[in-house]
């Protein structure tokens, strides 16, 4: 059977007020603003409670979300240091996790405002691959930037510098190009940037340098809702929250067995094969995601880091003051 929504329940508010909310299985924490960042002690808080009220984009009308059937949360960040710590309770909680962290390099450019050097996003790269596992947590470099500057022989450059120092540290790289929305073209156009989108020369280059570099690293490379072919490159578009990932790391769930409808069988060699029901493809993202459904928690115009091509803030000077999604 398709997937026809989350399982509403009855939530008690902290000032008493009963409410309905869903209590989805799956949580993304968040594709919207970096909640392991900034938000790590409201989020905890919120667990502890056992709801979060989350407001609409669109419409603006609140809904609540309860975790009281929570079994795994994907968490989204360029700088998972302020959770590390707190991981032990999440588990304490049998509840299972991993983390897509997007490793760019755009410091040059200052693309990226407020968050940590380099240096210092790679070591907490490797601290929370050290802690959870490489296979729990998964590099991104995107989005994939050209300009008159940032040439495919450039990119490449500084994807091959942040790779060989991952190398051992993760098991998958995520990429897509820039997707050119009308407020971060706006902003990127106020940071002085010409873009220079991808054209055949550049993707082949690029594809050829990624497929060449992954080998090396032993890192499987997917792309993220792109809408250029990198198939020739052996890159295919990948589901960051994959249901084949979630099967391996934690299909001894049961709660999330039954969910995902899931069945693996082995051949001869001892290879396993996943299949899953019908109908789990998240219909809330863009049409080429390809993402197991979740629900996520978190508000556009709430994240401090201040990147410049970010579509989930409506400008660069947005800062995590506007703080009312957090109740």
């Amino acid at each position: 059977m398709a997937f026809r929504g989350w399982e509403k329940v009855k939530i008690k508010k902290d000032d008493g007020e009963v409410v309905d909310g869903i209590a989805p299985l799956i949580i993304s924490a968040s594709r919207a603003t970096d909640i392991p960042a900034f938000y790590s002690r409201w989020f905890m808080e919120r667990l502890n409670k056992g709801y979060v009220k989350w407001i609409n984009p669109f419409s603006g009308k609140p809904q609540y979300v309860s975790f009281q059937k929570c079994r795994f949360i994907a968490f989204w960040t360029k700088n998972p240091s302020p959770i590390i710590p707190l991981l032990s309770e999440i588990e304490g909680k049998k509840i299972r996790y991993f983390f897509q962290m997007t490793l760019n390099d755009y410091e040059k450019e200052r693309l990226e405002l407020h968050v940590p050097s380099l240096d210092e996003r790679i070591c907490n790269f490797r601290s929370l691959s050290r802690r959870i596992g490489p296979e729990k947590v998964f590099w991104r470099f995107d989005p994939i930037i050209l300009t008159g500057t940032i040439t495919p022989e450039e990119i490449l450059g500084r994807i091959e510098r942040i790779g060989n120092r991952l190398a051992g540290f993760t098991k998958r790289l995520t990429v897509s190009f820039l997707s050119r929305y009308a407020k971060v073209d706006r902003n990127l156009k106020k940071a002085g940037l010409v873009i220079r989108d991808p054209d055949s020369k550049s993707v082949k280059k690029i594809g050829e340098g990624l497929r060449k570099l992954s080998q090396g690293w032993g890192m499987k490379v997917v792309s993220c809702a792109e809408q250029i072919d990198l198939s020739d490159y052996g890159i295919h578009n990948g589901s960051c929250i994959d249901p084949i990932v979630v099967a391996q790391n934690f299909g001894d769930d049961p709660e999330l067995r039954e969910f995902l409808g899931l069945n693996i069988e082995k051949d001869v060699f001892g290879n396993e094969t996943f299949s899953f029901r019908a109908g789990l493809k998240d219909s809330g993202q863009r049409s080429l995601c390809r993402c197991l459904v979740s629900k996520d928690i978190g508000r556009y115009d709430t994240c401090a880091h201040g990147c410049v091509y970010c579509y989930a803030n409506s400008s660069v000077q947005n800062t995590a003051k506007d703080l009312g999604f957090l109740t």
